[in-house]
Formats: structure tokens, sequence, C-alpha cells
């Protein structure tokens, strides 16, 4: 007789508790999941799919206009925001349903539910408890909302995905990936749309110079970007126009204000502190390198350890806790050089070590970069830039670091971290043949060094 219900019992079936399910499983593992929300977590339901649906819907309106210029008349155009909002919701919905299927064919057995642990072993769900020899916690983050007056008129980047219209003006607080992906939509979809981040430059930690040249280019897109800028307060008129006071003493209005300015790890309501499971400043879960928290049968992975909040790196440590508990193929998780993409418009993208981080290690490097306008735009009137650059290790000749601010930006970087994952030097970039004419190959092309 078995003395627990499962061997590995997982809360929260997002990207990462998911993946982790499904391949303990396969080694024979008996896995429970429970979901108190959706399946797919915040990156299938309220982030990295919807959010990248809503990018292409919102390129449409610039494409209309560049298509001028090669032939095509485009003049009668006309955006339904009901219509996208139906199709995205139907594509979550056959999401949900496929992350179903995939736990059930793989033996998980999924309870929807609020679960919280009672001691080392057990959950109570639905006021039922359960046992699990191991327990791995994959619960995520959400949306911070901070604490001003007016906080009541705000909305989260998670409420941007079930607005019932879209507003003619809106204010959108946060310079990090989701403050400047969703000011490019809201502006792409035709909202008058006001950028505001309390620092002297968006994207903080990223290589300087590119978010310096994204800056440029935003603004250009006509994205009103105010720097060094903090709200005091938010109030409404007799109009129902917000008013939002700024620390400059000056009043902006708009319909609608969109706070993107951090999330909180998803802990509170477990009964991790009850039981002894030690939390940081920020209430995210403290782990050791094999993910174990401070009682070694719970184990946590993803956004609830406020680590690398990135979906990809989720499902990565998911499957190297199930290969290490269950299977016999146990991986070594490395976190270096992860690529990113900030799906801003244009794109953003990067892997590697910035400039600035490179010159912090005191690394010797060469700087090497260049600045042109796409093919694509050679007929039309955009005069949008790509900017790219890579970051070399001057005495070892190792490519360190790549950045590219331009059109499918997350596309070609992909590729070049493959590169510089292998240990590629700037001598392999260059006896690379590129591909003739793509703005990827640029990367292979670039022979001079600026610094």
């Amino acid at each position: 007789m078995k003395k627990y219900d499962f061997d590995l019992f997982i809360i929260g079936a997002g990207s990462g508790g998911v993946r982790a399910g499904r391949v303990a499983a396969s080694h024979g593992a008996k896995v429970g999941i429970a979901e108190e929300n959706y399946l797919g977590g915040t990156c299938v339901n309220v982030g990295c799919v919807p959010k990248k649906l809503f990018v292409y819907a919102s390129y449409f309106s610039e494409e209309f206009e560049n298509c001028k210029n090669f032939g095509w008349d485009a003049e009668k155009t006309k955006f339904n925001w009901h219509k996208l909002m139906s199709n995205k919701n139907q594509e979550i919905l056959r999401l949900n349903k496929l992350y179903e299927k995939l736990l059930q064919e793989s033996g998980v057995e999924i309870i929807y539910g609020k679960a919280k642990l009672i001691d080392n072993h057990t959950i109570n769900i639905n006021e039922s408890s359960i046992s699990a020899e191991k327990i791995l916690i994959a619960t995520g983050a959400c949306p911070t909302i901070p604490d001003l007056p007016g906080k009541e008129f705000i909305i989260s980047s998670n409420d941007a995905f079930h607005l019932e219209s879209l507003p003619e003006k809106i204010i959108v607080v946060g310079g990090g990936y989701i403050g400047v992906e969703f000011a490019g939509i809201l502006n792409g979809l035709g909202v008058e749309t006001t950028l505001i981040y309390r620092g002297d430059k968006i994207l903080k930690g990223f290589d300087t110079e590119s978010r310096e040249f994204l800056s440029q280019e935003i603004e250009k897109k006509g994205i009103n970007l105010r720097l060094n800028t903090t709200i005091n307060s938010i109030s409404k008129n007799d109009n129902d126009l917000l008013q939002i006071h700024l620390d400059t003493d000056q009043i902006l209005d708009a319909d609608m204000i969109l706070y993107a300015t951090g999330r909180h790890p998803n802990t509170a309501g477990l009964g991790l502190t009850e039981i002894g499971i030690k939390l940081d400043n920020s209430d995210a879960i403290i782990i050791n390198n094999d993910f174990q928290t401070s009682i070694p049968s719970i184990y946590a992975i993803g956004d609830v350890t406020n680590r690398y909040n990135l979906t990809p790196v989720a499902i990565s440590e998911g499957i190297k806790l199930a290969n290490d508990l269950y299977g016999n193929n146990k991986l070594d998780m490395d976190y270096e050089n992860i690529p990113t993409c900030i799906f801003s418009q244009p794109n953003f993208a990067t892997v590697g070590l910035s400039e600035e981080s490179a010159r912090e290690k005191n690394i010797d490097i060469s700087i090497y970069k260049t600045q042109f306008k796409h093919m694509k735009h050679s007929l039309s009137d955009n005069t949008e830039q790509t900017f790219m650059k890579l970051v070399v290790d001057t005495r070892s000749d190792r490519v360190l670091g790549a950045h590219m601010v331009g059109h499918d930006a997350g596309e070609i970087i992909q590729g070049i971290a493959i590169a510089i994952k292998a240990g590629a030097t700037k001598a392999d970039f260059d006896s690379t043949i590129g591909i003739h004419p793509t703005a990827a190959e640029e990367f292979v092309t670039m022979r001079n060094a600026s610094t």
C-alpha cells in the first residue's frame, strides 16, 4: 500500500507546472495538479500568447500605410476591437483545452480549486485533503497595483485583455516589458497613448544604447514618452475623464490608465509561512539550486521564485526538476545567455552581456554596431530604423552579447543566441555567409569596431 496519494502534486497549472507534471508522469510517477483559475497560467491566458496576438493586430495600421508605395490601395480600413477579442478568446479556449488534453493523455490528474498546504506532505483542495510525497509550487505571479489616491481607477495588464472597448486616450505607466509592449499595442490600434516612467530610460537593465534607440523609435510612431515622471494621484472629473496628477504639478487627462509597474509572486493564501517555508522580502519562495524550499519535500519553480521571470525558463526548470526526481537523465540548468525579446514596435531582442555589464566585469571588449533603414521601408514613407550591436571579448574574440532593435528582432536573435551559447567568435560570425537581402545578414557583415 502506498503511503501517499501522489508521488508528486503540483500547485499551479501554468507552463512550468504543466511541463513538470507531464515529464514526471512520463517517468512513471503518479502526478496530480491543482489549478485555481485557468490551464496554461499567465502566458497562455493573460500574457505571452494574447499579447503577441494583440501585437500582430496593432501592426496592421502601419502596414496599411507602408503598402501604398508598393502598389496597394488600402484606403478603406476599419478596425473592430470586438472581433479581435472574440477571436483571441477562441484561441485561448483552444489552448486551454489543449493543455487539458496533454495533461490527461500524460496521466496527470487535474483538480480545479484553490490549494493550500497543511503540512510537508498534505494539501487541502475543495475542503478535501490530498497527500503527496513531493509537492511542487508553480503558481507564478500577478500584476501589482500601487497604493496611491485614486488606485480604484487603475487597470492592470490582466484587465487589458478583457476590455469591452478601447479608450480614445490612455496613459500607460511603467518602463518594463509590459508597459512598453502595451504602449505599442494601443498606439498601433489608434489609441492616443502616453507612456510614463519614473526612470530616465525605459527597460532598465538592458543595453543602454539599444534602450535609447528604441525610445527614439517609439516616439517617432506617436507614443508620448514622459520619463523621470511620477504620478501622485488619480481623480475623475464631472465628465468621467481621469485626471492624472504628476509630481511636476501638471495634470494629464485620459479615459483609462494602465499600470505595468511590477508583478508579485502568487504566494498569498497557500499556507507557506504557516508550515515553515521561507519567503524573501518580495514574498517570493526561497529555493536552493535543486529548487527545494526550506522544507525538503516541497519545491518551487518559475515566477513564484522571482528569479528569471520568463516562460521558457519556467518550462526548463520544470523539465529539469522532473528529470532530477524521477528520470535517469539529469540536466544542468544554465541561466547564462538567456535570450529575450520585448515585443515593442519595433521589436527589441537581446542575448548575452550588454556593453555596460561587460565593462562592469572589467572585460576588455570591442563594440560592433550598425544602423540602417530596413529594405522593406525603401519604398514606403516609414522612417523606422534598425539597430544592431555585438559585444565582443577583445582577447578571446568570443561574442558575449547581441542586441537588435528592429523588425523581427526576436526571430533573428533566437538564431544568434545559439551561436553565442555555443561560444562563437567574431571570426565565426565574419566567416559566415549572409543571406541576401535580409536584415539578419548585417550580423555577419559588421567588420569595423566602433570602440
